[in-house]
Parts: C-alpha cells; sequence; structure tokens
C-alpha cells in the first residue's frame, strides 16, 4: 500500500506540480516528456482548480476549474491525505525531478481559498465532484511569489509585438514591436525543440489560460508576447516560449451601465454595433490621465499632418510621473521613457520601448460604477463566440481626445490599422495580451 500510494504521488507530482506553478494544466492519461504541451484541468482520475470555498462541516471544497469548466465539489473525508507543495519546489519544478519528498504532510485547516490543488480521485460522470483521496496544495501566497518572479524574467527577456510575416519553412515570424516611440521589426527564430507555444482561447482573459498552440495556428496580424535570448546586433530573438491571441478592439461611447451585472454596452465607432462588455475581476481597468491621452493625440495629429509639426517627439513621449528616478537625459531635459531601450522602473526592455500593459497597470484603476454614459473606451478582449458580448481583457478610459481624433481622421478619409488609424505606431494601443 505505501509503494502504491508513493508511485501515486510521484505521478501527481510529474504531472500537475509544474503546471501549478505556472497556472496550466497536463493529461494525466500517459507520462509527460520533456517540454509537453498542456490539455484539460479535469480526467477521470484528477481535478485540478483554485479553491473558492471550504465548508469543513459539510468535509468539502469547491474549486474553480480552468477552460471556463465550471466548479467542482471535492467531496473529503476521514481517510483524505492533504500535502503542501514545498515553496522552492514551485521555482525548479519545470525542470527538476519532484518526488514525494517535495511534499509536506498536512491537515484540512492548511487549505485556504485562493490556493491552488490537485485532487486525486475518481471524477463522477457529471464531472461535477470528486471523491478526494489526496489533496495537493500549492498555497496563495506561494503561488504569487512564484508569479512575480516569472512576471519579472518575462519583462527583462521578453517582448511583444504585433506578427507582420510569417516563414513556415525557416519556422521564423517577423514581430513588429509594440511602442509608442516608433516602428521596429524583429525576427524571432521559433524551432527550437523545447519551445513552448500557447494561444488565448475564445472568450478567455487570462494570460495564464492560455491554451498548448503550435506555430501554424499563429496569423499575420496576431499580438504575440515571447520570452527568450535577443542577438547582439539585436536583429533576431530566439525564443523558449511563445504566447499568442487573436484579439478585438472596440472603441467608442458608453451607452449604458449596469454596476451590479458588471457589463456596459459600448457603441462601436467603427461597426456601429453596441457590444455588451462583461467585466470580470481578471480585467484590466484603467483611465488614462488627460495629459498622456492630450499628448498621443498631439502625436497621431502631428502623424497624419494635421497638426503643429513644430513639437518633437520629445513633447508627446509618455514621460515618468514626477518624483520618479532613472530617466536619461539629453540636451538638459528629460529623455523620453522607451528611447534607447530604457523602460519603465529603471528597467532594460529587449523591445525598445514601453510595454503598454505595464504602463497601463501604473495607472489609476477604475471600477465599472465610475463609468458613465457618454464616456469614450477602447476595450480589448479575445475573438469570442459572440460579436455583439465579449469580455474585456482591457478596459481603457480618459481616451476621448483619442477617439474625437480618429472620427475626424476617419471623416478626412485616413484609415489604417489599430493605433494607425490613431496617428499611432501600428500595435501601439495593442492591449490585448497581457502579462503572467
Amino acid at each position: 500500500m505505501i509503494k502504491i500510494l508513493r508511485v501515486s504521488l510521484i505521478w501527481a507530482c510529474a504531472l500537475v506540480i509544474a503546471p501549478l506553478a505556472s497556472g496550466q494544466t497536463t493529461e494525466a492519461s500517459a507520462p509527460p516528456k520533456a517540454g509537453a504541451q498542456v490539455g484539460t484541468s479535469i480526467t477521470p482520475n484528477r481535478v485540478i482548480g483554485d479553491v473558492t470555498a471550504i465548508d469543513a462541516a459539510a468535509m468539502s471544497l469547491t474549486l474553480k476549474v480552468d477552460a471556463n469548466a465550471g466548479a467542482v465539489t471535492a467531496i473529503l473525508n476521514s481517510n483524505t491525505i492533504y500535502y503542501r507543495a514545498k515553496s522552492d519546489i514551485l521555482s525548479r519544478a519545470a525542470t527538476a525531478t519532484i518526488s514525494p519528498d517535495d511534499l509536506e504532510k498536512i491537515s484540512l485547516p492548511g487549505v485556504g481559498e485562493g490556493d491552488r490543488v490537485v485532487v486525486l480521485g475518481k471524477v463522477s460522470e457529471d464531472r461535477q465532484s470528486v471523491p478526494a483521496r489526496i489533496v495537493i496544495v500549492a498555497t496563495k501566497a506561494d503561488l504569487a511569489q512564484k508569479r512575480e518572479r516569472d512576471r519579472e524574467e518575462w519583462r527583462r527577456r521578453g517582448l511583444v509585438g504585433t506578427v507582420s510575416a510569417l516563414n513556415p519553412e525557416t519556422r521564423e515570424i517577423t514581430l513588429q514591436l509594440r511602442s509608442l516611440t516608433g516602428a521596429q521589426t524583429i525576427t524571432i527564430a521559433a524551432g527550437g525543440e523545447n519551445l513552448k507555444f500557447r494561444r488565448y482561447a475564445p472568450d478567455s482573459v487570462r494570460f495564464d489560460d492560455a491554451r498548448p498552440s503550435s506555430l501554424s495556428e499563429i496569423k499575420v496580424g496576431d499580438q504575440l508576447r515571447a520570452k527568450g535570448d535577443r542577438s547582439e546586433d539585436g536583429a533576431r530573438f530566439t525564443a523558449e516560449e511563445i504566447v499568442t491571441g487573436t484579439f478585438r478592439s472596440i472603441r467608442g461611447a458608453v451607452e449604458s451601465v449596469n454596476a451590479q451585472a458588471n457589463e456596459i454596452k459600448v457603441k462601436d465607432m467603427v461597426s456601429g454595433q453596441t457590444v455588451t462588455i462583461s467585466i470580470s475581476k481578471d480585467s484590466l481597468v484603467r483611465r488614462i490621465p488627460a495629459e498622456f491621452a492630450e499628448r498621443m493625440a498631439m502625436r497621431g495629429q502631428r502623424r497624419n499632418g494635421t497638426g503643429d509639426g513644430a513639437q518633437g517627439d520629445a513633447a508627446t513621449a509618455p514621460q515618468r510621473p514626477r518624483g520618479e528616478g532613472g530617466g536619461g537625459r539629453e540636451g538638459g531635459q528629460r529623455r523620453p521613457e522607451g528611447v534607447g531601450g530604457e523602460a519603465m522602473g529603471n528597467r532594460r526592455r529587449m523591445g525598445g520601448g514601453p510595454d503598454l500593459q505595464e504602463m497601463l497597470e501604473r495607472m489609476p484603476a477604475v471600477g465599472i460604477a465610475e463609468l458613465k454614459p457618454g464616456e469614450m473606451v477602447i476595450v480589448s478582449s479575445t475573438e469570442g463566440t459572440s460579436a455583439s458580448r465579449v469580455t474585456a481583457i482591457a478596459l481603457v478610459t480618459g481616451v476621448d481626445a483619442l477617439l474625437q481624433g480618429a472620427a475626424r481622421q476617419r471623416g478626412a478619409g485616413a484609415a489604417g490599422a489599430q493605433g494607425t488609424s490613431l496617428g499611432l505606431p501600428s500595435g501601439a494601443l495593442d492591449i490585448g495580451i497581457g502579462l503572467p
């Protein structure tokens, strides 16, 4: 019996501890190969999910599982065995062999809401419950620390942009980097043996929910975030992991707000269609300061020949708020953020410009009740199953000056892709693909 339990735990660790560290899951039906891709969070003999409720009296855990699969109840009993994954294995689980020695035996009080768990047991046919033989826990605090380490590595060794060309024969991707300071392209080598591809599924919101993918699914116009190493000359990038998605941008005026349902209706200024926007707890909702929006609008006017060309890029490039250090200076003036590859927080970025997603995260958060009818917004979402209803990945307000300028340009016959239609570099307002 002890030998069987030990084998079960080794399998559980090998199959699910590494995915726990990154929010991914793998199939339990066969031994995973190195760099194996992920699959469903429910199999006949185990469930992986986040604990949303604990009922000690009823001896049950309510789990939110991935891929919009709903909730599963883990039914506990006096024989259920609980283990906590030691925090240090979360930083090495993807590359190291995991054994039962990496687990610490605990009791039910050691499980908390927000923890991520693996429940081993025979799942019911309706996939709504699982009698728990073994529960393996990665705590919310340990996962938060792991996520921040991952996030910092994606910042330090990552780049993000829009796919402008693909070469399946040479397995190369041409990426136009996202920047507010100008266009830049780079060639991504996507032929590595251990390269991992992931892709946002329809109606998904979180970076961590991206499913396994391949080079063949990537399309021109997709947003792409890659982690890896850049060549010395800066022209090529060898990727270790690539996350992509096809995203939809909705820009227009708020028609109505339903704070109780966490929904707003927006009339898309391009299609004229009214779209219901659902805002989840994972949606990024931010307000661009008026001064920054005006600078961006002025940049758009200059690029389209409709504004005062006397002011240079330095006048409208995003600046650090006063009091923040680390900015370089040229000619006695503060250097625009992103110029020369310098990014926010005095970190070096590979992309040659600020990461808009990270920049938005630093802007003031907005509650749905603060949005008002008539207010202009930009919403990013995945291409979902319904054209009239989407879940926001990001919603940005405070963009009246930008969108009014775009409307004038369309009235004057100006055309272009997202970003360029606002007079900005292509991809400058691509805000779909986030950070871990």
